[in-house]
C-alpha cells in the first residue's frame, strides 16, 4: 500500500508528505526580530510559556544547550506562569496560531508583572498585541501545522535569544550548516522510495494496529516527545513516550504483569552521544523484560552533533507517522477534535 502513489494521494490529500520532504528548508529560516529595542535590563530568568508543537522547539533547544543556557529556563504549558517572574524575567509567549488560550494567559500575566516579553507567532492576536504595545517579536510563515512548523520556530527561539543576549547569534549558523544533509536524508523517506530502502515506512508497518510507546534518554526525550506528538495528531494513533533513567524507576515495574496482553509496539530512541550509563539503561531494561513486554525497536539517530541527530530524528518522526495514518486510513493534517474543544472552551 505505502508503494502506491494512487493510495498515497488519495489518503494524504492535503499533502502533508509533501510538508516533511521541504521541512529541511526550514532550517535555513533567518528571523527578523520586530519592535527589537529593548531597555537592556539584567535578566535572571527566562520562561517560555506555549503548548505542544509551539512548546516542542524550547524542549529541543534546552537539551541541546544545556551546557551554553547560563540563566534558568523554564517552559509552562498551561495558564499561570510561576511566582518568580518580574521585571528580570525574559517571558516569550510562543503560540504558532498566536490565539492559544493558556499562552495568552501567560501573556497578560507577564505583563501585568513587567516582565520582560517577546512573541513566536504567525499572527493572530500574540501579534496585534505585540504591534499594539511595541513588543519584540518574530512572526513566522503561517500555513502549517504548529508541529510541522517546529524548525522555524526553533531559529526564531535562538534569533529571539540573541537579540537578549541570552546565547551568541553564532548558534543559528549550527542549524544552518545541517540543512543539505538533512535534505539529502529526507529524500530517502519520501512517498517515491519504495518500503524496502524506506525506513520511514518500514516504522509505519512494524507499528499499524498498534499503541506506540517512544522512549528516549537524556538527550533523546525531546524527541521521544516529539515522536509522541506525531504519532497522537498525525497518525491519530495512541502513542505515548517517558525517559530513562526515570523509566527504571517506576514504569519498568508496569510492563511487568498486568495487563497480560499487551498490544504495543516498543522504539527506544537512541544517540551514540547519550550519556554511556543510559545506552547501558536501554540494553538491560530490554533484556530483563524479554517476555514480558515486546522486544523494543531501536531508533539510531543519525548525524555528528546533538542537533544534527535531533532534527534528524525529528523528520523521521513526521514521514514515519504520515506513513501511519495512510495504513489508518485518516488525513495527516486535520486536527478536528482539538479544535472543535477550543470552540467549545470559548
Amino acid at each position: 500500500m505505502l508503494d502506491d502513489q494512487n493510495v498515497i494521494k488519495q489518503r494524504d490529500p492535503s499533502g502533508a508528505l509533501s510538508v516533511a520532504a521541504a521541512e529541511w528548508q526550514q532550517t535555513q529560516f533567518q528571523p527578523e526580530v520586530v519592535n527589537g529595542d529593548n531597555d537592556g535590563r539584567e535578566l535572571k530568568s527566562i520562561v517560555l510559556t506555549g503548548m505542544g508543537g509551539s512548546a516542542l522547539a524550547a524542549l529541543l533547544l534546552k537539551t541541546w544547550l544545556k551546557d551554553r543556557l547560563s540563566l534558568p529556563f523554564e517552559i509552562v504549558r498551561t495558564y499561570d506562569l510561576p511566582e518568580y517572574v518580574n521585571q528580570n524575567t525574559l517571558v516569550i509567549a510562543s503560540s504558532y496560531s498566536g490565539n492559544t488560550e493558556e499562552t495568552l494567559s501567560g501573556l497578560a500575566q507577564a505583563r501585568a508583572r513587567g516582565a520582560q516579553i517577546a512573541i513566536l507567532a504567525s499572527g493572530g492576536q500574540l501579534v496585534e498585541t505585540a504591534n499594539a504595545e511595541q513588543i519584540a517579536y518574530v512572526e513566522l510563515p503561517g500555513g502549517l501545522q504548529p508541529r510541522m512548523a517546529m524548525f522555524y520556530n526553533l531559529n526564531a527561539l535562538v534569533t529571539l535569544l540573541a537579540h537578549f543576549r541570552v546565547v551568541p547569534i553564532e548558534t543559528l549558523g549550527e542549524i544552518l550548516s545541517v540543512g543539505d544533509w538533512l535534505k539529502s536524508e529526507t529524500a530517502k523517506w519520501l512517498p517515491t522510495t519504495p518500503t524496502v530502502n524506506n525506513y520511514a515506512k518500514q516504522i509505519a508497518l512494524e507499528a499499524a494496529g498498534k499503541s506506540a510507546v517512544f522512549y528516549g534518554g537524556t538527550l533523546t526525550a525531546p524527541v521521544a516527545y516529539k515522536w509522541k506528538i506525531s504519532w497522537n495528531e498525525t497518525g491519530k494513533n495512541l502513542g505515548f513516550w517517558n525517559e530513562f533513567p526515570e523509566f527504571n524507576h517506576n514504569e519498568f515495574l508496569g510492563w511487568t504483569s498486568h495487563p497480560v496482553e499487551k498490544p504495543f509496539v516498543v522504539f527506544d530512541i537512541i544517540s551514540n552521544l547519550e550519556h554511556p550509563q543510559i545506552l547501558k539503561r536501554f540494553e538491560i531494561s530490554d533484556r530483563l523484560l524479554s517476555g514480558k513486554r515486546p522486544k523494543s525497536i531501536r531508533i539510531e539517530l543519525r548525524g555528528d552533533t546533538p542537533i544534527s541527530q535531533m532534527l534528524w530524528g525529528c523528520i523521521l518522526a513526521d514521514f514515519a507517522s504520515m506513513y501511519l495514518a495512510v495504513l489508518n486510513g485518516v488525513d495527516p493534517v486535520p486536527v478536528e477534535l482539538i479544535e472543535r474543544l477550543k470552540q467549545e472552551l470559548r
